[in-house]
């Protein structure tokens, strides 16, 4: 009875333990073990390192789920803590002043107000106004750019973050063909 493989390996038991010889691992399941866990390790160190041990609940948290799913422009304010924004001249906001297309109506903001911390941006007529909230991370330029959904002819909002307080600007955008119906 022959006892190698294809591959040129021995299968016979490399080494036993017992006084029968009834454990008896040969060289080829001891290299099919050590290459499962291997892969095993390999699949587990770069899921990890991707960021899939994080459970979704932590990637979410700061979602803000009741602003999203206003649809007063009073309730995204309050659902935003900026109930009373100010008013100001140091917020840029860069769009066309008529969109031809509705679905894709490209917005920019730039902050110029020190120690901006947040944008969020806001198209008053929608069906649900807030469009997007853009958290900034220190030391990051103020500035966004998005490419929102409108509907009709409406107000843009950008509504800034900075030390705590909240500022203001807004721009209207003339849609000729509606992106939201």
């Amino acid at each position: 009875m022959d006892s190698v493989d294809d591959l040129g390996y021995d299968s016979r038991p490399a080494a036993t333990s017992g006084a029968n010889g009834s454990q008896a691992i040969t060289m080829k399941q001891t290299r099919r073990l050590f290459l499962r866990l291997a892969a095993a390790a390999g699949t587990l160190s770069a899921g990890a390192a991707a960021g899939l041990a994080w459970t979704r609940e932590a990637r979410a948290q700061s979602w803000n789920k009741a602003g999203f799913e206003s649809k007063a422009v009073g309730d995204v304010l309050k659902s935003l803590g900026a109930a009373n924004a100010v008013e100001s001249r140091d917020i840029v906001i860069t769009a066309p002043d008529i969109a031809e297309n509705g679905a894709v109506v490209p917005v920019e903001v730039l902050s110029r107000i020190p120690g901006t911390e947040s944008i969020a941006i806001i198209a008053e007529k929608n069906p649900f106004p807030l469009a997007a909230v853009i958290d900034l991370m220190n030391g990051s330029e103020p500035y966004t750019y998005v490419r929102i959904k409108m509907g009709e002819t409406s107000n843009v909002r950008a509504l800034v973050k900075a030390g705590g307080s909240y500022y203001t600007a807004v721009k209207e955008i003339k849609v000729t063909i509606g992106g939201c119906g």
